[in-house]
This record gives C-alpha cells, structure tokens and sequence, in this order.
C-alpha cells in the first residue's frame, strides 16, 4: 500500500487511534466509511451500545455487512479480518460511559438525541450528562497516556436559537445557569409522573376511556386508562422541555440542550484540552459518498418532500426568500476527518460551521421550485386515481398555514364522530380507513407544522469562514478527496438529480409491493391473508397443548342480532295482528335498547331476554328445530363455515361463544365441539322468569372463560384463535394469538389495523332472507 504524503490528511492522521460514538448513526457511520477507505494507516475504537440481546461487536459486525461497506471488507477479507486489523468495539453507552482505550489520540462525539422534540429528561440526560461522563473518560485516558486526546464533538449549527442575522463561529451568547437548568431537566420526568397520578389527571382519561371501551369492559377501559396516562406524561415532557428551551431563546428542546453540552466542551477546552465543535446545519444525503444519494432514514426534509409529492402537504409557513441550510453528509464527514488532522492549541475550543447559506444561500422558493419540477417529471402515482395532484404553494405566512390546518382539524373531528355513531357496513368501514388516512396526514403536518415552523422562519446565515480557512489549507490533492466546500454544490443537481431520487426510491418501491400484494390471489373480501392454519404435526414442538378456534356468532358467523333473533322465535307464537303489534312495540323499544347497548352490553342482553319471560325452553327449542333450522344456516357465512371446517379438519378444538340464548344455537351445534351461550332461566315448570340462569357471557367475560375452558382442556391460547365482529369482543380477539376481525365495527376495525390483526369479510349468501318472519308462511 502506498504511504500518504506526510503533510497530507491521511499522513497526519497515519498511526493515530480515534474513538468514535454515534457509529451506527448517519454521521457516525458515513464518517467510519470515509476512515476505512481513505485513512488506511489510522486505528478506530467504536463505543457502541448493546441493543437487546444483540451485543456492540455483533452490531458492528452487522453494519459492516451494509453494501457501502463491501468494499472496505473484500480489501480487508471479511468482516472479521477487518475488526482484528482496523476496528475495536468498546461495548457501553454514554447512560454509563466504560473506561476508554488509553492509547486515544482523538475522541470524535456523533452520538447523541437527534429528535427535535425529545423528552425533556431524555435530552439533558443524552445531550449533557452523555457528553460530561464521556468527557471524564477521555481525561482519565489522557492522564493514562501522558498526553491529551483531541477531542471533537459535533453539535448543530442551530444551537444559536432563535436569533436573527450572522451567526459567528464561536460560544454562543447567553447566561443560563447550566447546573440549574440540568437538574431541573432531570427531575422532570419524576415530578411529571407524580402530576399524572393526580385526580384531574386520572378522572379526564378515566372517562374517555370508559366511553371508549365500556362495551368490552371496565378492565379493557383501565387498560387504555393507564396507556393514557403514560402518553400524558411523554407529551408533558415534550412540552415542558419545549416551553422551556423556547423561555430562554432556542427553538426546541435539542437545540437548547446541545448548546448547554457546548457549555460542558468549552469548560473542558478551558481545563487546558483540544477541542474542537463542529457545527453542521441540516444533513441530507450524500452528494458523492459513499455514493450519490445515499441516505440513512428519514432526516429533517425528507418527510416533508413525500408529503409534498403525494399532494398532502398544502402550504409551508415559511417565506420564500428564507434560507433553508442544508449541507450533504459527506461534507460533514470530511470535515470532521480535515479537522481532525489539525487540531486546535489546547486551552480555547475551536468552531467550524459546516453549512451553506452563507457562500451558496438555497431559498424555501428554490427548494419548492425544484422539488416540484421534481414530481412534475416524477409525479406518485396514487392507486387508480393516477399520479398525485400537487399543492402550488404561495408561501401564504405561518399564520395563514395554522388557520387552514385548524379548520381541516375541526372538520375532520365533526366527520370521524359521524362515522363512528354510523351503523356499519363495507361503506362505513371504507370511510372510516379514508378517516384514518387523512387524520394520520393532520397529525403529521400538525407535528411537522409545529416542529419545523421555527426552522423556516430562522433567518440565520452561518458563517464559515473557520471552515473555510480549514478547507484552503488542504493539499489540491485532498481538497478533492476530504470535499467540504458547500459553494460548489449545484442545488438544482443535488435536488433533482441526487436527493429526490434517493429520498422517493424506497417509497416508490413500497408502493409497487403494495399494488402487487392488493392484485394477487388467495386473499380475502376484507383485503387480508388469513393466517394458516396449521395441524398438530406441523407443531410438535411447541408441546402437548392443543390449539382451538373460538368463534362470536351474530354478525361474526352470520348477519344477525339477538333483537333479530327474538323476533324469529317470537313471531312464530302470533297471527297477523299480533305480530305487526309486537313488531311494533320492539321498535319503539329500540332507541333505549341502542342506548343501553353502548353503554353496557349486558344490561342491553338483560334487557332484550326479559322478552322471553313465560315461554317454556320447551316449545322455543321445538321453534327453532322445526321452523328456523334452515333459515338459521342459511344466514351463515359460506367462507365462515369454511373456516370452522378447516379448522376441524387441522384437528383443532372449535368453540362458539355468544351471548343468543342456546336454542338459537342448536343449528350450529354439529359444527362445533363445544357451545357456551345464554341460559334463560326457567320455573319448576319450564317456564322462562326472563332472567338467565347466569351472567351474560360479554367483554372480558368472554376472554375469562376462554382462559378457563383453555386451561381446562389443555388448550395453548397463544396458539389459538379467535374470530369476532364487535369492539366489545376486544378481550376474547386479545386473549388469542391469532385474532381476526370479522366485517368489524368501526372501533374494532381501527384496533385491527393498529395491530396489523387480520381482518376479513364473512358476507351471508346473496339470497338468505332478512325477514323477520322466516317461517311465517308455514303458519
């Protein structure tokens, strides 16, 4: 291998042992990929924290297995070869930093909270007390060796906050009391876990979830109670941490708390040490390498650019003539690897702002523009309604955005509380989806609105000349090799050419799996797979238990209510006037009995079999033999009956559960090999009381005795499966390891794609009758 030149990066950098955090970052990992292929003489240590059971070696292993890598690792020969000879893993987490190698030369800090609106606890812990106990580590490496270890630390150019104007390369400008503002930060998450524990707190998500989930039971609402306070407290941290950055002059919670980090590097560079900040601005994807276009999940545009082209992004609150400072990650990259090679003197930091807008300014205006010309050559193509309208934006002000936003909110809410009171049907279901869609689409720009208003409306120029002066004392040679010199860049290029392209890719290739998936074979009515059924050889292994099926009937196995199902025992009884009078006075029931059902099924059940008072179980049973047999199976599901069948045949145990009184059930019986139903209570004489014999079998009822009967039988649950219509089903789909929802309301129907749970639609034969008199005419 040839030797660099000895004033060259590579040669200044030759023999040194860097650490790096963050390696599994962006940065970090364009960064390891620049060392590996153009410093072949440097050594670098990677501190990286376990994930899992998945320990930091087996991660590094795992990154250098990525295609950007396979060139570093042939030349190498292998992974393996190449962590012996180039690579160490220091396993451990900025949370509770290891001693470090002492050998270190430079300590390069990538890792840290990217999110923009972190929790407030989260962000001081990461941002400030990551990089104070990494710092003591690389003092005491240093004090080990005899000598002191460079330290460089990449922070954000947007640690100057909300200010206006030229931003200088130096300590940003401000009094905050750091030990203050640290120790507040910390104890936030305490102070705001004990607030949620408060009666306000508690009552408010008590009754929505109540509201919600009463149906299924009071313990599914306690659930999603708790699950509401938790939320509560993630978005009290965010909040307060957002409040408080913004208080004191910085956007968010992470540029507030990066700039305190800078606090604790200035006083370690004050403590006689090297040290560098190297302040990017916003980093998108690579403009030359590792290769063009290369990006690592979705950064700071990239949302917003998808959102523009699939016609979902109206406006921008940010004026046209605002710079939008965005530099490529291999700048970045090569930056770090220029200053790195020229340390500063010790006893005063040194800054580099590694950004655009000041030599090659890009506007929100020519941003639109390009990223439109974009799509209008490369427009989404958005299902059977052709390639995607795009918004023309007029940069209309912040202001205006928020007020168009708000009302698209307000009458998004008046629409969703009409779907969900709607009876429901394939349209209500299709509907309520186009809901969901659409209320996902005004969280998304509410969020990304919120976030990045003060980002657009920053009118900062960054100064660069540090860099600059960094970059001309490069060699020509190097110059080209570690490129970092934003001017050059040539934004209607990089747009359209590099960066959308590379930004579009993966969802263009999302969107074509998806259109396959929707036109191939074998897929149910309700538009997914359902789930194999598998027989008891294809799971030795899992054990002796055995695997059942639990099925709800009305609505589930075939189209029909218990009011409905009164009525085709109770109009047997009576002759024309009678049953148009009965018919009668059930319907003015029915409000009330609506009512009652959404408030508690089991009073509505109670309710509707108080009906049955001084019928004998006798002649019901006769009834439903001999007159509604055949009109009981010819509602059923044909693909219902299917799945009962393949489940028999896999040797699988199958239960109905319902809450119909067992005559209506005995149609169904030989189906099934085991029936749980309502038992009315009778007399000594046989006669209906219009009580049941025992708690109707609803909500988390269902869900217990599944467990009971499972256990009891030697059933495995997480095995099973159940199949159900209702969101009061919630428990029994829950309590299985393979839910399906079955043409659900729209509450469970929503739970189901939450869950990615398989849903399905079981739609009667065309021809079975909905009268409510099936056998009328043999009276």
């Amino acid at each position: 291998m040839t030797q660099a030149p000895s004033g060259s990066v590579a040669g200044r950098l030759a023999g040194r042992h860097l650490l790096l955090t963050g390696v599994t970052g962006f940065v970090g990992e364009a960064l390891l990929h620049l060392l590996l292929h153009e410093v072949p003489d440097v050594r670098v240590s990677l501190l990286v924290r376990p994930k899992g059971s998945t320990g930091g070696a087996a991660r590094i292993a795992k990154l250098l297995e990525k295609p950007v890598f396979e060139q570093a690792v042939a030349h190498a020969g292998g992974v393996e070869a190449l962590l012996e000879s180039r690579l160490g893993v220091v396993e451990g987490d900025l949370a509770d930093v290891p001693a470090l190698p002492a050998d270190l030369d430079a300590v390069v800090h990538c890792a840290g909270d990217v999110s923009f609106d972190p929790p407030v606890d989260e962000a001081f812990t990461t941002n400030v007390v990551g990089t104070r106990d990494l710092l003591a580590r690389v003092v005491e490496a240093g004090r080990e060796a005899g000598r002191d270890v460079h330290y460089l630390h990449v922070s954000t150019a947007y640690v100057a906050g909300r200010r206006r104007g030229h931003v200088p390369e130096a300590p940003v400008e401000h009094d905050v009391d750091l030990e203050a503002e640290l120790a507040w930060g910390l104890a936030q998450r305490r102070d705001t876990e004990h607030r949620s524990r408060s009666a306000e707190v508690l009552e408010a998500a008590r009754r929505r979830a109540e509201k919600a989930h009463s149906r299924a039971g009071l313990l599914t609402a306690a659930t999603a109670t708790e699950q509401a306070r938790r939320d509560w407290v993630s978005a009290e941290l965010v909040k307060v941490g957002t409040e408080r950055a913004r208080s004191l002059g910085w956007t968010d919670c992470y540029t507030f708390t990066k700039a305190l980090g800078e606090r604790v590097v200035e006083a370690h560079a004050r403590a006689g040490h090297r040290v560098t900040v190297l302040r990017p601005s916003i980093i998108e994807s690579a403009l030359e390498r590792p290769h063009a276009g290369w990006i690592e999940g979705f950064k700071m545009a990239e949302p917003l650019i998808l959102a523009y082209g699939r016609g979902e992004l109206p406006e921008f609150p940010a004026a046209a003539d605002t710079i939008v400072d965005i530099v490529p990650v291999d700048h970045v990259a090569s930056a770090i690897v220029a200053a790195l090679a020229h340390p500063p003197e010790p006893g005063e930091a040194a800054y580099l702002h590694v950004c655009s807008g000041d030599r090659n300014p890009l506007t929100f205006g020519e941003l639109y523009s390009h990223v439109r010309a974009y799509f209008d050559e490369h427009p989404f193509q958005v299902g059977a309604r052709g390639a995607a309208r795009l918004p023309d934006w007029r940069f209309p002000g912040a202001a205006s955005v928020d007020r168009l936003l708000t009302t698209s909110e307000r009458a998004f809410k008046v629409a969703d509380y009409v779907v969900g009171h709607a009876p429901r049907s394939d349209r209500t279901r299709q509907v309520a989806r186009e809901l969901d869609r659409r209320g996902r689409r005004l969280e998304f720009l509410r969020r990304y609105l919120t976030l990045y208003q003060e980002y657009a409306q920053a009118e900062l120029r960054f100064s660069d000349d540090a860099t600059t002066a960094l970059r001309e004392r490069l060699s020509p040679d190097d110059q080209r090799t570690f490129a970092f010199d934003t001017a050059a860049i040539d934004w209607p290029v990089y747009l359209r050419e590099i960066h959308c392209p590379a930004v579009t890719a993966p969802v263009r290739r999302l969107d074509e799996l998806r259109a396959r998936r929707q036109g191939s074979a074998g897929r149910s009515a309700g538009g997914a797979r359902l789930p194999e059924v598998t027989g008891r050889a294809g799971a030795q292994d899992a054990g002796p238990s055995e695997v059942a099926a639990f099925f709800d009937m009305d609505g589930t196995l075939l189209s029909s209510n218990v009011i409905e199902t009164y009525l085709w025992i109770r109009l047997q009884e009576l002759d024309g006037a009678g049953r148009f009078a009965e018919l009668a006075r059930v319907a003015g029931r029915v409000p009330s009995l609506v009512r009652a059902e959404r408030r508690e099924r089991s009073a509505f059940l109670r309710a509707v079999y108080r009906e049955y008072a001084g019928a004998r179980l006798e002649d019901l049973d006769a009834v439903v033999d001999e007159m509604l047999s055949d009109h009981v199976l010819s509602r059923l599901a044909p693909a219902a009956v299917r799945r009962v069948r393949e489940h028999r045949r896999a040797g699988h145990r199958t239960v109905l559960i319902t809450g119909a009184v067992r005559p209506l059930t005995r149609p169904l019986a030989p189906l099934f090999d085991h029936v749980e139903a309502a038992e009315l209570a009778v007399d000594g004489a046989g006669t209906c009381t219009g009580h049941l014999a025992g708690s109707p079998l609803v909500g988390e009822s269902r869900a217990a005795f599944m467990r009971d009967w499972a256990a009891r039988n030697g059933v495995d649950l997480g095995r099973s499966y159940a199949y159900a219509d209702s969101h009061s089903d919630l428990p029994l789909l829950a309590a299985a390891g393979h839910p399906v929802a079955v043409r659900p309301d729209v509450s469970l129907y929503r739970h189901a794609r939450r869950h990615h749970w398989t849903i399905v639609d079981w739609a009667s034969p065309p021809s079975a009758s909905r009268g409510l008199n099936p056998a009328g005419a043999r009276r």
